[in-house]
This record gives C-alpha cells, sequence and structure tokens, in this order.
C-alpha cells in the first residue's frame, strides 16, 4: 500500500505582529507536513502561537515569511472550512439553514443541498430541531451545528480552533465520539487544536507539541492507539497512559518556562 500524499506542507513558516511597542513574533522557524486523511492535534502552553498557525493555514492570515502549500486534489469542493471556539453559527438562520449555508454559497442545487443536509443532521443527532433557531439550542447543540455545516460542505482540509473547549465535560465526551465517528466515514484531513492531552489522544494520529512563545515546534509524536476508537475504551489502554506521559513530559517543560517568562514564581514539582 502507498504512503499517503502529503495534504499541508510549511517549511520555516513564521508570523509576525506589529504592536505599539514594536514587532512580536507569533510564530516561528516552524515546518511540518500534514498527511492527507491525518487527524493532526497541535497542543502547546497559552500564548505560544496555536491559534496564529491555524489562522495561518486557514487562509484567515498571512504568513511573515517561509512557505505553505494545501493541496487542493478536487477544485469542486472547497479547500477548507474553519470551527471556531466559541459560537459561529448564523442566531437568525435555523438549524438546517445554517448546516446548508456553505452548500448555498457554492449553488448546490436545491435537491443535493436538502440531502446533504438532512443526512449531516441526522450524523449529529438534530433532526428533531432542523427548524430551531440558535437561542433556542444548547452549547453542545450549537457545536454540533458548526461541526455539521462544515462536514456538509464537504472540505478536502478542517481546521478545527478548541471546538469544545467551553463545554462540560460530559457533551465534549459525547461530540468528541461524533467527531470520529464522522471523521472515520470521511477521510478528511484534520488540523485539531486543544489544551487538553486527553482530547489530543482521544482524536489524533499524531501530536505535535509547541514551545513556549514564540511557538515553534518542539516534539511531533506518534499516537498508535487502535482505530476506530471507543472514547470511553482507549483510556482504558495502558498506552494511553504512556503517551500523555510522554506528551506531558515535553508539554510540561514549555509551560514552566512560559510561566516564568510571565514572572511567575513555581516550584517546578506539580
Amino acid at each position: 500500500m502507498s504512503a499517503p500524499e502529503i495534504k499541508v506542507s510549511i517549511d520555516k513558516l513564521a508570523k509576525q505582529f506589529k504592536t505599539r511597542r514594536g514587532t512580536v513574533t507569533a510564530v516561528e522557524e516552524v515546518s511540518l507536513q500534514v498527511r492527507e486523511g491525518e487527524f493532526l492535534v497541535i497542543v502547546g502552553p497559552s500564548g505560544c502561537g496555536k491559534t496564529t498557525l491555524i489562522r495561518v493555514l486557514a487562509g484567515l492570515e498571512q504568513a511573515s515569511s517561509g512557505k505553505m502549500d494545501l493541496a487542493h486534489r478536487d477544485p469542486k469542493r472547497p479547500l477548507n472550512s474553519m470551527i471556531f471556539q466559541e459560537q459561529s453559527i448564523f442566531p437568525w438562520m435555523t438549524v438546517r439553514q445554517n448546516i446548508g449555508y456553505g452548500l448555498r454559497m457554492r449553488r448546490v442545487e436545491p435537491a443535493v443541498r436538502d440531502e446533504v443536509v438532512e443526512r449531516h443532521m441526522r450524523m449529529v443527532g438534530l433532526t428533531k430541531f432542523a427548524d430551531a433557531f440558535p437561542h433556542q439550542l444548547s452549547g453542545g447543540m450549537k457545536q454540533r451545528v458548526s461541526i455539521a455545516r462544515a462536514f456538509a460542505n464537504d472540505p478536502e482540509i478542517l481546521f478545527m480552533d478548541e471546538p469544545f473547549a467551553a463545554l462540560d465535560e460530559q457533551n465534549k465526551i459525547l461530540l468528541q465520539q461524533e467527531l470520529l465517528k464522522i471523521w472515520e466515514g470521511s477521510n478528511k484531513t484534520v488540523v485539531y487544536i486543544t489544551h487538553s492531552i486527553d482530547e489530543a489522544l482521544n482524536l489524533g494520529d499524531r501530536v505535535m507539541v509547541m514551545t513556549a512563545h514564540p511557538g515553534r515546534v518542539k516534539s511531533v509524536i506518534d499516537i498508535d492507539l487502535p482505530r476506530p476508537r471507543s472514547i470511553t475504551d482507549v483510556r482504558g489502554n495502558p498506552r494511553f497512559m504512556e503517551l500523555f506521559q510522554q506528551i506531558w513530559g515535553h508539554l510540561r517543560e514549555e509551560v514552566l518556562r512560559a510561566k516564568q517568562e510571565e514572572g511567575l514564581v513555581l516550584d517546578g514539582t506539580g
């Protein structure tokens, strides 16, 4: 079997911002390749530039230097979609209208659009709420709409910036499992940001650990947990804790360094 093709390739990517105090480097010399159909998770201390990096990849920010290539295989499909941490669905649209928005913008014929929207509403368990507006939904349901909208639009790459961070633990687990189920049936390339090592292990094929500011690649770790994954079962796998300790070992150094640079005193034993 041939190796998957490279979907995202970045080489010595950097992003700088000009402020009143001078130029601030958010990410620096980041080089990485993401394979077609891979689920890559990015973790790092707060303020390390994770969100800046994913925004550059998604085309929402422009890199200051370096090279970036996102392979667009099918011009009939959008190259990428982005799911944000904060609620990003349209408050004046129903669930059905929100999920179908990208398809409507692409002028997909109504019969096809309706079929795709219905299928994705079923996938995320929102059929009964098809005509509800966002103010009638819980936070978890709103994020399900965001996920369904992104997958319904069928992008080749999906960027996700801490989409479940604001949810309670129960809803987070349910949506992680829902995301895995949809992703496993789509073969979509995903780049996902989280602060949670548990979440990274639940979802990812590989985990990239970033350094404290400015963000660089500290390590990239293969997650050799079996697929398909059950969120509850995978946590009972002894390998889960081995990988957790490995990632935390890399991440802890950077979290401590970030705190020290902020001028906080830590005893280093936590």
